[in-house]
């Protein structure tokens, strides 16, 4: 809140922004409206011909922005690329955590590595490069802003895994959040949890078929979404909105919500022509 009381109002323009994940989909959204609104963006991705496209595109509005490939799964290298990107922008101002892969499997179908990647890149990751910032968005009095999911609050079918990521990041939000509130920082957190996007990144190979009948969301409502956050200090908002109405029905009747998700599961996989999917027997058979 500022001095007055009233909501933080965040005005991108000459704002240092880091993007993760920025080569294409929300990320590449983020950069390119960051950058239309003054920011000077930073963007890392592991694709280097892809980020170089999305930079080009950024530095039409935002001349001074700058791109690194990095691999952010590489979590002994974060502490030296978090102080490469401070130094590259002289100090930094918000950073939104927004690389991260799906992985939509049923729970007990996940293969080890899977498991481990989803938990580095979605979960491990985002910490350790946050913590490398903090320093920097001290000074600034900066903002961290993580990209999570619905399916951080809702169970969804076949995301167990991603789920439970996406919860992890969250939960670590709110605890950030406490831990610099106590230490009377002037960091804000936020975290943005989105539904279904309609990018590339949900139709990736190695997935199993989506059986959601939510629309896809254009990238641009997340954008205006994180900077809407921003702009009132909410500490999580959701999109659609509407998503926000679920948590507390399924506070208050836990079970019943669960079941609610296996029907409607069962219901669409009937609809689809899918089978139904079977906890495999002794011996894997």
């Amino acid at each position: 809140l500022s001095e007055t009381g009233g909501p933080r109002v965040f005005d991108p323009n000459g704002k240092r922004v880091l993007v993760t994940g920025a080569s294409s989909g929300l990320g590449a959204a983020l950069a390119e409206g960051l950058a239309q609104r003054g920011a000077i963006v930073g963007l890392c991705a592991r694709r280097a011909e892809r980020l170089g496209a999305v930079l080009a595109t950024v530095r039409e509005h935002s001349p001074d922005s700058r791109a690194w490939t990095v691999d952010l799964g590489d979590i002994d290298g974060l502490d030296g690329f978090a102080s490469q990107v401070v130094d590259d922008l002289g100090g930094l101002d918000v950073v939104i955590n927004n690389a991260g892969i799906p992985k939509r499997r049923w729970a007990w179908e996940h293969r080890p590595d899977e498991v481990a990647d989803v938990l580095r890149i979605d979960l491990h990751s985002p910490i350790r490069l946050t913590q490398a910032l903090l320093p920097a968005l001290e000074v600034s009095g900066g903002r961290v802003v993580f990209i999570g999911s619905v399916a951080a609050r809702l169970g969804p079918p076949s995301e167990a895994v991603y789920s439970a990521a996406k919860a992890g990041i969250t939960a670590y939000a709110e605890g950030l959040r406490v831990d610099l509130g106590v230490a009377g920082s002037p960091i804000g957190v936020h975290v943005v949890q989105p539904g279904v996007l309609a990018t590339e990144l949900f139709e990736l190979p190695d997935n199993d078929s989506s059986i959601s009948d939510v629309e896809p969301l254009d990238p641009g409502e997340i954008v205006t979404a994180v900077l809407g956050a921003l702009d009132s200090g909410a500490t999580e908002t959701f999109v659609p909105g509407w998503f926000a109405d679920l948590p507390p029905v399924k506070a208050t009747d836990l079970d019943g919500f669960l079941q609610g998700a296996v029907e409607y599961t069962r219901g669409r996989l009937d609809e689809l022509g899918l089978p139904r999917p079977h906890v495999p027997a002794p011996g894997g058979a």
